[in-house]
């Protein structure tokens, strides 16, 4: 092993092609290491569009949540469902699948229905979100469609119904009176396991089914 080290041609104290030493190197590494994460997006421009970029640390992030303002520090890879419910304790929207298929997570951004698991919290920023939280009326009255998931048994375990509450709100919103088509289409991204569709189609459509 010896033979071999004393055979070996010394490291070049410094790299020809860019100029830094290797104690230049280890020196810049060091000080890179102490400097605390960005806390700020830089801005990088791809295909001609300027793109903000964050992270990799915590990162400033403001959301409209229900009318107020929410100010936290998350990394960008914290889910607005996160973000909502370990950031700003609102649990309605629930985490099921985790991967935008069931629908239990749903929010209204802008007026329309998206899966929180799937948007991250930084790109919600500048937008007007809604979650279930937001449909009850202070004092704890429930809202009309609230009531009609009640008394038309639309609910079971429980854990697809806020979803399926908040994407109701936004069927009824587009369609007042919406026709069976519009309900299946409008509600097709929700799932509930314990099979109540006919209770939520009653409670959206108004009427009884048998």
């Amino acid at each position: 092993m010896k033979k071999h080290d004393e055979e070996r041609p010394p490291l070049p104290e410094q790299n020809e092609s860019s100029g830094v030493s290797r104690r230049d190197f280890l020196r810049i590494s060091s000080v890179a290491v102490t400097l605390p994460m960005v806390v700020g997006p830089s801005v990088e421009k791809v295909a001609g569009a300027e793109v903000p970029v964050y992270g990799p640390g915590p990162v400033p992030v403001s959301l409209n949540v229900n009318g107020k303002m929410l100010e936290l520090q998350a990394e960008p890879r914290v889910t607005l469902l996160d973000a909502l419910r370990d950031y700003a304790n609102l649990t309605g929207a629930k985490r099921v699948c985790d991967r935008a298929e069931c629908g239990s997570c749903t929010v209204l951004m802008d007026g329309k229905p998206v899966y929180a698991c799937s948007v991250l919290a930084v790109d919600a920023q500048n937008h007007k979100i809604e979650t279930v939280e937001s449909m009850t009326a202070p004092g704890g009255k429930l809202h009309p469609i609230q009531q009609a998931f009640i008394d038309n048994d639309a609910q079971q375990c429980g854990f697809c119904t806020p979803g399926f509450v908040v994407a109701s709100k936004a069927l009824l919103d587009k369609h007042p009176h919406p026709t069976p088509e519009q309900i299946h289409k409008e509600l097709a991204g929700n799932f509930c396991r314990c099979g109540t569709y006919a209770g939520i189609r009653a409670a959206v459509s108004g009427r009884k089914e048998a």
